[in-house]
């Protein structure tokens, strides 16, 4: 089964009769494991929260470390969770994570033709047109028209690259690094990294001009 769908849960505040048939099932799953002694309300709000803390902010630091660090990002191509983990970042064993490089010749994006796989510990919640049908559906058979709604036009020649994510296995993509960016720090270089560009439907961010 894939781990994420929005199975979540803050302690129950809503009116059940106001809750779907998912929130109610989750809430009774939870109930049962506490009762059993399996896990505590307090082991369910620490992992509510730390995954309430992981936003974009980590990838884009393992990006602009990448740019800034070619033996790093050779590290993260052949061992993504290790290099992670040497900037403290834990992503959890729920699933391995594939680091890939877009370039000037190869473009990566990914998608969850399933359902909303996605790199949690790394980049926080999938965005809405993520998890959409609309977006599973057609990114494996047109990608370039989706692409261009995101207003990305890629070049002819540019071989584009769909990766599956699954319940085993997600991604994350290195934006090809934006010219004229060599001399900035590794926080500047973050600040040009976006969520989007780390799923592959845009590019990173063109640095303002000085």
């Amino acid at each position: 089964m894939h781990d994420d769908h929005e199975a979540h849960s803050h302690p129950t505040v809503q009116d059940p009769a106001e809750q779907n048939y998912f929130e109610r099932r989750v809430d009774a799953i939870q109930a049962l494991l506490i009762e059993k002694g399996l896990i505590t309300a307090e082991d369910v709000r620490r992992a509510v929260e730390d995954m309430d803390s992981r936003n974009p902010a980590l990838g884009a630091k393992v990006v602009a470390r990448a740019w800034r660090d070619p033996a790093f990002k050779a590290r993260l191509l052949a061992d993504a969770r290790g290099a992670i983990a040497e900037l403290g970042i834990d992503i959890g064993r729920v699933a391995d994570i594939v680091a890939v490089e877009n370039t000037e010749d190869v473009h990566h994006v990914v998608v969850c033709t399933l359902c909303s796989c996605y790199p949690r510990g790394l980049l926080g919640y999938p965005p809405d047109w993520y998890k959409s049908l609309n977006y599973r559906s057609r990114m494996v058979v047109d990608p370039r028209g989706v692409l261009n709604e995101f207003g990305l036009e890629l070049a002819p020649g540019v071989e584009v690259r769909v990766l599956d994510s699954t319940a085993d296995m997600r991604y994350l993509v290195i934006p090809a690094q934006p010219a004229g960016t060599g001399e900035m720090s590794q926080d500047e270089l973050a600040s040009l990294v976006t969520r989007d560009s780390m799923i592959g439907v845009t590019k990173a961010r063109t640095p303002a001009v000085r």
